[in-house]
């Protein structure tokens, strides 16, 4: 009975692997599927069909590779589509910049703690692009003592530490972010980023015509929203 039951698990060993292996590849959000269906709204909904964001690319990485591995980079296709297209857009135009996108929602969407929202695919964190205190290009440092970034604190000139924001590529990066998601027939519904920091941001000439393309905050959040920014994405939601 040991040998039967023996020969049989090894039988069975090379199906559960390629079961288990085809459960990965779908978690990894690679394989198409069904299409992506957003229901509610950010604060009250859920997703069909999520895909995971790209680890990182040329100019980008995630915010966290526990945070990536453990599901919390799912959004809605076409919200994937348009970070990818942006992030290629700008490695093109200003290839020397660096971004970080930080957490957006689980597969199946519903409640993220400790988000309000992120409820339904459509709606993206962004850490914001900084520069050292003597110009050079940086990212924001992201470790598990600071909360992956979360817990940055950036004072009213925009700096924290060794980094300081760079308002003209956080500028540029949400332009991007609105032409790509037109061109894959969404929109931006709104962007929250601090009241205080916001005049520095439209002091560029990009932050500037962003801020005046796209809805921004009118009031402080219930968190403070100066260490990243976030984008509702304007998505048709069943």
């Amino acid at each position: 009975m040991t040998l039967r039951r023996a020969l049989l698990a090894a039988c069975l060993a090379p199906l559960s692997i390629a079961v288990a292996f085809a459960a990965y590849v779908a978690w990894l959000g690679r394989v198409g599927g069904r299409a992506s269906i957003c229901h509610g709204t950010v604060v009250n909904g859920h997703l069909e069909g999520g895909r995971r964001l790209p680890y990182a690319g040329d100019n980008y990485r995630a915010y966290s590779l526990l945070g990536f591995l453990l599901g919390r980079t799912f959004v809605h296709e076409a919200v994937r589509e348009t970070l990818r297209d942006a992030y290629q857009e700008l490695s093109k135009s200003h290839p020397e910049l660096r971004f970080v996108y930080a957490e957006s929602g689980w597969p199946w969407g519903g409640r993220f703690a400790p988000h309000k929202s992120h409820a339904n695919g459509t709606a993206v964190d962004f850490l914001v692009p900084v520069r050292t205190l003597d110009g050079q290009v940086s990212e924001l440092p992201t470790w598990a003592f600071n909360q992956f970034g979360y817990a940055v604190e950036f004072d009213d000139t925009g700096r924290a530490g060794a980094h300081r924001i760079d308002f003209e590529a956080m500028g540029l990066h949400l332009l991007a972010l609105d032409r790509a998601a037109r061109a894959h027939g969404i929109g931006i519904r709104r962007v929250i980023f601090d009241m205080g920091l916001q005049p520095k941001l439209a002091a560029t000439a990009a932050g500037a015509l962003a801020m005046k393309r796209l809805q921004f905050n009118k009031q402080q959040a219930w968190v403070r929203h100066d260490e990243h920014y976030h984008v509702d994405f304007a998505v048709p939601c069943r």
